[in-house]
């Protein structure tokens, strides 16, 4: 099923508190999303209870891994790019479509939930011709928003009000519920690192505006800032949220964001992220642009490892190259802006791309 992606394979006690929280629309099409999104709230229960029974203990004994890669930055920007390419390193583990659907489970569903999603998991993602598997790389977010009450895609699924669901956003700190937020985000980690027995490579826009709260529990975790011209950031922003609500709502307040808006939250998280990076030591923060890394991906990788003090082993060389070879018919979405639209992304984020080197016309 291509609608309620976001919110199926949430147990049923969280369903239940969602559903209970916040405004839902009655309508033939919210109902059909419900009723999808509980049976398989039941199925994801049933196997987290006995994940917990076969696990639990063993994983009480598993350190948190003190050093996951996180990859940040404003969505649409590359970092699946980036994040598909690092996840080709033997030494890096990137979590999975599956892990972030099944965050409650996966270690012991994955047999079972596979023909499922083999039928129902898109080849592209609907905003674009990125490739979907089940065992491909996927945003971390999605397992912290099944998992805790303290995601901002709570926002998506239930707006408040026909804004852009993040211009507004109680959802963006977790401070206000940081011990429960802090609690599951080591335990998926942890689940993840045992998994995988290998450093987490994370891919998480949302993660810009938690740089501070995600060092204290990793102190050794690395963070990467990948950045593109917002001309071309801006339009696919409005593009994707516009798609990805419409396919996830539960209620009638869905909006398209305005370019605005996307300026608005762009900035912040621009913000949040240079005043983070201030906090980081040199070897645990880079910033790449896109731009470079589409142009000569082997080169920046390479600058990139070694500007973290990471190795870039022959293989991981080698995998890259097979990996470019193999988008040479990749189509990127295209979008154009009026005169008046650069003119507002020029006033409203001047600061941020005189200090990225990004050309203002």
């Amino acid at each position: 099923m291509k609608d309620s992606y976001l919110t199926a394979g949430i147990k049923l006690n969280r369903l239940i508190g969602l559903l209970k929280n916040n405004n839902l629309t009655y309508s033939p099409a919210t109902l059909l999303r419900i009723a999808f999104l509980l049976q398989s709230a039941c199925w994801s229960s049933v196997f987290s209870f006995f994940e917990t029974i076969r696990y639990s203990k063993t994983l009480k004994n598993i350190p948190i891994p003190p050093d996951p890669v996180f990859i940040i930055g404003h969505w649409r920007t590359g970092s699946t790019l980036l994040h598909q390419i690092m996840n080709l390193d033997p030494n890096l583990h990137a979590p999975t479509l599956f892990q972030v659907a099944i965050p409650n489970s996966f270690l012991i569903s994955y047999p079972y939930y596979r023909p499922v999603f083999n039928c129902v998991v898109a080849k592209h993602r609907p905003m674009d011709m990125v490739k979907l598997g089940m065992d491909e790389p996927q945003e971390d977010e999605y397992a912290i928003y099944r998992l805790t009450d303290t995601s901002p895609l709570e926002d998506l699924v239930f707006p408040k009000s026909k804004t852009y669901f993040l211009l507004n956003s109680d959802k963006l700190d977790p401070k206000n519920k940081l011990n429960n937020w802090k609690s599951q985000v080591q335990s998926y980690f942890t689940k993840l690192y045992f998994h995988s027995n290998k450093t987490i490579v994370s891919k998480n826009p949302f993660n810009s505006f938690r740089i501070q709260l995600l060092l204290n529990i990793f102190p050794q975790a690395k963070f990467i800032h990948i950045h593109r011209h917002p001309y071309d950031v801006i339009p696919s922003t409005i593009h994707m949220w516009d798609i990805v609500q419409r396919q996830n709502c539960l209620n009638n307040n869905c909006h398209c964001p305005e370019i605005k808006e996307v300026i608005t939250v762009m900035d912040q998280l621009l913000t949040s992220i240079e005043q983070g990076f201030q906090l980081l030591p040199e070897n645990q923060k880079a910033e790449i642009r896109f731009e470079d890394l589409e142009k000569n991906p082997e080169f920046e990788m390479k600058k990139l490892y070694a500007s973290l003090n990471m190795p870039f082993l022959p293989e991981f060389e080698n995998k890259i190259n097979i990996f470019i070879k193999g988008m040479d018919k990749f189509e990127k979405n295209e979008f154009s802006l009026t005169a008046d639209e650069k003119a507002d992304i020029n006033k409203g984020l001047k600061v941020h791309m005189n200090r990225l080197g990004y050309t203002i016309q």
